[in-house]
């Protein structure tokens, strides 16, 4: 029987590496969908492992450029998009990326009779819209619900490449944290949550999927657990929200793409993000080994 064939859009990201892992080690034939390929055959930042030696095939496309995305999908069985824009750059907005690039694959998927399409979402998004980004997240969303192809929207809570920034901050000597540092939620190792993205290509029927990992914490508790993996005395500040909102409303002006980004993570910081738990890679072990590989 012929391999299945998956295209991984956004595969040099963190969650993408640990997916194309997954599909290969489960019998799959994976092609890579990036920007660039030179990435894929070294270790990320954040422990994201190397997947040079699992891709097949590789496509280099830019969401930014929707042509660029022509064909992309033509031969593949399933489409699994973790495409989004995670760090502000100049001149290019999440509706760019994260809506009208997954658009494009789409419609690529559906001129070529793809399968089933699986996509990366937001966890509470619902509460969120004020959101530049989560709002571009959720208008490809319908786009995908109103296509009529098989889908399976997956909704994480936060990945711990998010952590690896607490820990950065950590390392510095201080962090700052918008609000009291109490509000919880389940942050999810990016090899947990592959193996739910893989399992969905299995799932025939079309589904929302809300996941994370399988410990809770507070934003406070976080960031200690980060200073002790360094053996450093844990130094928070807490910013007041209300100060945050002003520095959005300053930063809107001046620099949009940052002020998306810094919404989103204000939104957060508002609220509890406690999804269904899953998995069984702790952050305390990985902030050891963030430790450990920075000496």
């Amino acid at each position: 029987m012929a391999k299945q064939k998956v295209l991984v859009a956004g595969a040099s990201g963190y969650l993408g590496r640990h997916v194309v892992r997954e599909f290969a080690a489960r019998g799959y034939s994976v092609r890579s969908l990036v920007r660039s390929q030179e990435k894929l055959a070294c270790e990320g930042p954040n422990l994201e492992p190397p997947i040079a030696e699992f891709v097949e095939d590789i496509f280099i496309g830019d969401a930014v450029d929707r042509a660029s995305l022509k064909e992309a999908c033509k031969g593949m069985d399933i489409v699994f998009s973790c495409m989004g824009l995670t760090k502000p750059l100049h001149n290019i907005t999440s509706q760019q990326v994260d809506h009208l690039g997954n658009k494009a694959l789409l419609e690529d998927a559906i001129s070529h009779s793809v399968r089933k399409f699986i996509y990366i979402s937001v966890f509470n998004s619902y509460r969120m819209m004020d959101s530049d980004m989560v709002k571009a997240h959720e208008l490809f969303v319908q786009d995908l619900r109103d296509s009529g192809m098989p889908y399976t929207i997956i909704r994480p809570t936060a990945y711990f490449n998010d952590m690896g920034m607490f820990f950065s901050f950590a390392r510095k000597g201080h962090v700052f944290l918008f609000g009291d540092g109490k509000n919880r939620f389940n942050p999810i190792h990016g090899a947990d949550l592959a193996r739910v993205c893989v399992d969905a290509a299995e799932n025939k029927t079309n589904s929302e999927i809300a996941i994370g990992g399988p410990d809770i914490f507070t934003y406070d508790e976080t960031n200690i657990m980060a200073f002790e993996a360094l053996g450093m005395e844990p130094k928070i500040t807490h910013v007041p929200m209300w100060v945050g909102d002003i520095a959005l409303f300053v930063i809107g002006i001046v620099n949009k793409p940052l002020k998306s980004i810094m919404s989103f993570a204000l939104s957060v910081s508002r609220m509890d993000n406690v999804a269904p738990a899953t998995g069984t890679k702790h952050l305390k072990d990985f902030f050891r080994e963030l430790a450990a590989k920075s000496g």
